[in-house]
């Protein structure tokens, strides 16, 4: 098998472009890689607890991170305690202004579930340990050169400082027994013209909530003159122009949204619940396994399905990561590396569990372990792969705060 580091390198030279990938971050003291074999970091690791910072909003996710903590005591003796966030500004706030105090050891977060906006601020800031993810064993086995998105976060290389564990692509859940297959939106012009012809059918959550600034995202990456333009920051002298077809679409829709566009509801969990209770009909995701797990777990109709837009829905890839100052790195890393395994991605990506696709190239692994990610294609509701699209790089995150900034004065005006 290739080393990492050189598959890393051709995925960036063959899989987005080198140009739309390369943005300059400040040297900092996190550029220190690590160097320990991975049995001294288990030993070491011991005794640890780790306080994993991650979203809390999703009970299926809260579940899984509870599995996982019982799995790294029973196998490592390292104790896990998952910090639920309503949103991961909070723990790099944390760790902001720890550095700030001086407190550059024993920070109280140990690990955070980050990506995006979040990452970029970390990485710019020197707030990250490592790179630390090349000395993790269970990285071997990441598909970094089909799924570039497990190496380049938002246009931003990760350089190793952040860990991939689970694969997110956007689409939009319907239930069937309300909406024909054959009449959903194929685009985001499509969007549209479906919600005026059913009005208060369909909402988003609020874009303070990261899935609602992904609503926008899509429709920018879809409307924009040059897509390319969102591979490098936005720039004030043309940022209006780029995003003016955006704000055109999204004035036409939104009175023809949930409660005329004056509410939207707080969260992905929200605004799924107003599908499940009949009151929308249509509703974003970032997992095209939400429709399954949703229905396996209770939480969606049996008669939910997922659709795609033809020309393609935005991919990322969420991450671990380690503050420069964690009290206990070793016990996250011993953390970051099973989220890496087998076991732990075939359960993630089971729709009783989680539903979250693999980071993994399953051809590295044996046959045994790749039969474990057999038996999570089985419900109905889960997409064949014919059904997928091609996968959009995210925009760069300046694209994001900005748009949702917008979005916020529009909102409020």
């Amino acid at each position: 098998m290739n080393s990492p580091a050189r598959r890393i390198a051709r995925s960036l030279a063959t899989g987005i472009g080198v140009a739309a990938l390369v943005v300059a971050s400040a040297a900092s003291a996190q550029d220190v890689p690590e160097t320990r074999d991975f049995p001294q970091i288990l030993e070491e690791a011991r005794g640890q607890t780790v306080y994993w910072n991650a979203w809390g909003g999703d009970p299926a996710t809260n579940d899984f991170i509870a599995w996982v903590g019982e799995e790294v005591e029973e196998r490592y003796g390292v104790s896990l305690v998952h910090v639920k966030l309503s949103d991961t500004a909070e723990a790099v706030s944390r760790v902001v202004a720890e550095k700030a105090a001086g407190r550059d050891d024993g920070g109280a977060v140990d690990l955070i579930w980050i990506n995006g906006p979040n990452f970029l601020a970390m990485k710019d800031q020197g707030l990250l340990y490592g790179p630390f993810v090349e000395a993790l064993p269970n990285f071997d086995l990441v598909d970094v050169e089909d799924k570039p998105s497990n190496v380049v976060d938002f246009t931003v290389p990760v350089d190793g400082l952040a860990a991939p564990w689970r694969v997110a692509q956007v689409a939009y859940l319907y239930d069937a027994e309300r909406v024909a297959a054959d009449t959903v939106p194929a685009s985001i012009a499509e969007l549209g013209e479906w919600a005026a012809a059913n009005p208060g059918r369909l909402t988003h959550p609020t874009a303070r909530d990261f899935l609602g600034a992904t609503f926008l995202k899509q429709a920018l990456v879809e409307l924009v003159a040059d897509p390319a333009a969102l591979q490098a920051p936005a720039a004030d002298a043309t940022y209006e122009e780029t995003v003016a077809p955006v704000w055109d679409w999204y004035e036409a829709l939104r009175p023809h949204l949930w409660r005329a566009g004056a509410e939207f509801p707080e969260s992905g969990p929200a605004q799924n619940q107003l599908l499940a209770d009949g009151e929308t009909d249509i509703a974003i995701t970032f997992n095209p396994a939400e429709a399954a797990a949703g229905a396996i777990q209770g939480r969606l109709p049996e008669t939910t399905r997922v659709f795609f837009l033809e020309d393609g829905t935005i991919g990322n890839t969420s991450f671990v990561a380690i503050p420069y100052n964690a009290a206990n790195a070793e016990g996250a890393m011993v953390v970051a590396d099973f989220l890496m395994s087998p076991q732990a991605q075939a359960r993630a990506q089971d729709p009783a569990n989680l539903g979250a696709f693999t980071v993994l190239d399953l051809s590295a692994l044996s046959a045994e372990e790749r039969a474990a990610f057999d038996v999570t294609d089985a419900h109905p509701a889960m997409p064949a792969p014919e059904e997928f699209v091609r996968v959009l790089p995210e925009p760069h995150p300046s694209w994001m705060t900005r748009l949702v900034e917008d979005w916020e004065r529009r909102i409020s005006g």
